[in-house]
């Protein structure tokens, strides 16, 4: 994802990577471990994806509405556990996330 971001950007010389992994891009990579905290790039970035991802799990919610996606955005709350739980995981869920994997093994 951040590779295809930097290809609508169009020349980048650096790129910020919040964490202790840098991952392979077409440019040099400075991870920041904390870099939420530590960089104001990184912390408006974060908040832009979170505010997208939010908006895109309340779209979502209008064809899953069983998950309570509007309510909780995906996040693993008790609801959204016992959603799961009573209903199987959706096709939006990833299966190597350890809840829904646990269930899947059932």
């Amino acid at each position: 994802a951040m590779a295809q971001a930097l290809d609508q950007i169009g020349e980048v010389s650096l790129a910020l990577v919040d964490g202790n992994r840098a991952p392979e891009l077409p440019c040099a990579v400075q991870t920041i471990v904390e870099g939420d905290a530590r960089s104001l790039s990184i912390a408006a970035a974060s908040i832009v994806a979170k505010v997208t991802r939010d908006r895109i799990m309340i779209a979502h919610d209008a064809c899953y509405p069983v998950y309570g996606f509007a309510r909780h955005k995906g996040y693993g709350t008790a609801f959204h556990q016992a959603a799961l739980a009573e209903h199987g995981p959706s096709p939006l869920h990833r299966r190597s996330f350890a809840p829904v994997a646990a269930l899947l093994t059932r």
